[in-house]
């Protein structure tokens, strides 16, 4: 039985219960996380009034229809569009040449072309060749997008000017899509997007989620390219900014990415054109990250592909003895690997030929628990 939960709150649902297979059990008991490899035995199911949280309890997916029955029409129909969201078929991403399929986990390669990143500022900056074999290198260990990035987002980071944001990722660019890398850009400006798109790029991954440049989204719909959409607490010049905190920060976080993925759709950019991010790290503590890492699931009651960034991020260190970003490899293969479990669709991450294997890794054991008998 649910308890009494009001007909105006937010009400959110969380795979849980993850089984190897859903081989011998009753029809009906499992789920499946898109066309992944994850199968799920229930659901938790949260309600939020306010900031209050007034309901929060695992349901059987084979008890599921019932339970949500016993709902206000208005919530019962949110959790059989969640429930739904869940289930659906992610489409593959098509690029051109190449295509992008989410029945497993992706590797994301970060390429940054800067001078002052948190994790790599300098290592590529004022070389294009350099930068783009760094790329090829990248392709060539697995990662099946490079994500060149040519603006700091670290908090308190200084602000670019686009003509030199463009001057720096271009060149890099082209090089990389002469030769059939597939490539995304990571950028808040929309000058900066329409210079990368011509030059090859295939993907825009905006931190503000087009929010940032009043043309971001006019960019995006006129070129049909897939979007990553990421939640910032800002949409101004430091995407770290945030005041107010959060009450339930997944909840916030869904929220404010629901909200976008609508507005995409509003402007015309397809829903099979659209990626998530949470974003972890940005403007939240690490309460919040680890908060957003455990409940990564309920991401996909929006029904899009998730990207999960946590590769060398502050909350590794936070819980190593402040290792720094550049002894972060094991906290980062192992959030990596979590993320996997909790079915992101794409990780993206500086190491690629060890989050690649350590991917393959998962991806044999998912293959092993689904065909044994």
């Amino acid at each position: 039985m649910l308890p009494t939960i009001p007909a105006d709150a937010r009400l959110y649902l969380r795979p849980v219960w993850f089984v190897p297979s859903p081989f011998g059990l009753p029809d009906g008991a499992a789920a499946r996380m898109g066309n992944g490899l994850l199968w799920f035995q229930g659901y938790e199911l949260t309600a939020l009034h306010g900031r209050e949280r007034v309901a929060r309890v695992t349901v059987p997916v084979a008890a599921f229809d019932d339970a949500i029955a016993a709902l206000p029409e208005p919530l019962a129909q949110r959790a059989r569009t969640l429930a739904a969201n869940i289930s659906a078929q992610r489409a593959p991403l098509v690029l051109g040449e190449r295509t992008i399929r989410f029945d497993g986990p992706q590797v994301m390669a970060i390429l940054n072309i800067t001078p002052d990143s948190f994790s790599d500022g300098g290592k590529h900056v004022g070389d294009p060749q350099a930068a783009a074999d760094a790329g090829f290198a990248m392709a060539a260990a697995g990662a099946a997008l490079v994500d060149v990035g040519g603006e700091s987002t670290r908090p308190r980071a200084e602000k670019l000017w686009e003509g030199d944001e463009i001057a720096r990722v271009v060149p890099v660019i082209e090089r990389l899509a002469a030769s059939g890398v597939p490539v995304s850009i990571d950028t808040r400006k929309a000058a900066v997007m329409e210079a990368a798109l011509g030059a090859g790029a295939k993907i825009v991954n905006d931190v503000s989620a087009l929010q940032h440049d009043p043309r971001a989204m006019e960019v995006v719909v006129a070129a049909g390219c897939p979007v990553i959409l990421m939640h910032a607490p800002s949409a101004g010049d430091d995407p770290h900014d945030n005041p107010d905190g959060y009450g339930d920060v997944v909840a916030d976080v869904f929220d404010h990415l629901e909200a976008r993925v609508a507005a995409a759709q509003a402007a015309g950019i397809a829903r099979d054109r659209i990626m998530v991010d949470p974003g972890l790290g940005f403007g939240k503590g690490l309460a919040d990250n680890l908060a957003l890492v455990n409940r990564l699931a309920t991401f996909q009651g929006l029904g899009v592909p998730v990207l999960f960034a946590g590769s060398r991020k502050r909350l590794i260190g936070a819980l190593s003895n402040e290792a720094p970003a550049s002894d972060r490899l094991g906290g980062s293969i192992a959030l990596a690997f979590r993320a996997a479990e909790q079915g992101a669709q794409m990780v993206r991450v500086h190491d690629v030929r060890e989050s690649v294997q350590a991917l393959h890794l998962w991806r044999g054991l998912a293959d092993a628990g689904l065909s044994a008998i």
